[in-house]
Order: C-alpha cells, then structure tokens, then sequence
C-alpha cells in the first residue's frame, strides 16, 4: 500500500534554483522519476541575486554548491533576505579536515586519485582538478561561521562529517 504523501506534508512545497539549466534538467528528471514533481517548482537563478520577494521562506538549503559561487557573501545574505523570520539556512560543503595526518592522507589522496578518475570515469580532468581547488580555497569552519554570522544569522554552527571532509552550517534569521 502505498503512503498518500498529501496526507503527510498537506502545503509542503519546494523551489529549487540553480544557475545550471542541465542541473535542473537532471534534478527534474529524477524528481520525476520518483513522483516528486508536482511539488516542486524549478526556477533558473544565480544564488547571488534570487528572485523571490524578501521573507517568502521557511527554510533555505544549498549543497555542494556555495563554494562554486563568486561571492559567498552575498549568497548567504540573499539567503537571510527570502528566509521568513524564524527560518533556517543549512548548508552542506566540503570543509577542512582538523586532523593534522588524516588532513595529508586525504589531501595526498584528492590530489593523487580524484582527477584522474574524474578523466577516467568522466573523460574530464579539469573539472575534478577545479573541485580539488575549490574545495582547498573554501572558508574553513569557523571562518564560515563568521561569514554566516556578519550576514545577521543568530545561532550559527556546524557539525563535521567524516571527520571534517564536509559540514553542514546552520543558522536561523530572528
């Protein structure tokens, strides 16, 4: 038997954005896939400029892509503005891994493996070189937690996975 999903979350909704109009596409596809569609709204926009009107919602989620962005401030500050007073931003991204011999091991490993099998697997070096980059350039934790806090979140943390490879950053707009 299966579960009456409008039963469960009667009014829930989600918007996603991305500046990729093939991220969307695939994202579409398997929202489809999996009968997710009819909630769902899809909407080409770059996270630094949104556009939505100021306190629209309840919650705002971005994962793996906030490192890509040009000015993480002003992503996270369009963030605070659509969020609702009350509301959460969580981000998920790669992050600094705080032991000092686990940190080389991995960075051994991304410099080592990870391209390589990105030209292997994909056909594409570079892209897999530029996440190794991007990932080496993005705020560490507690610089993130700052940046998250001078763009008036109250609240900011974060909690590490696999020991610091990524965290997820949460604050709430009061």
């Amino acid at each position: 038997e299966s579960i009456d999903q409008t039963r469960i979350y009667p009014t829930s909704k989600c918007v996603v954005a991305d500046i990729n109009p093939n991220m969307l596409a695939v994202g579409k596809q398997r929202a489809i896939d999996n009968k997710f569609h009819d909630r769902i709204q899809w909407i080409e926009a770059n996270a630094e400029e949104l556009p939505f009107h100021d306190e629209q919602f309840d919650m705002y989620t971005i994962a793996f892509g906030i490192r890509n962005c040009t000015h993480i401030d002003r992503v996270v500050s369009e963030a605070y503005r659509i969020l609702k007073k009350g509301g959460r931003f969580l981000c998920l991204e790669f992050s600094q891994v705080n032991n000092t011999l686990l940190r080389y091991f991995y960075d051994q490993y991304s410099k080592t493996f990870i391209p390589p099998m990105g030209q292997i697997i994909a056909n594409d070096w570079k892209s897999y070189q530029y996440l190794i980059e991007s990932i080496r350039v993005f705020p560490k934790q507690n610089e993130f937690v700052e940046l998250i806090s001078s763009c008036k979140f109250r609240y900011v943390n974060y909690e590490n996975l696999s020991f610091g490879i990524a965290a997820i950053h949460s604050g709430y707009k009061l």
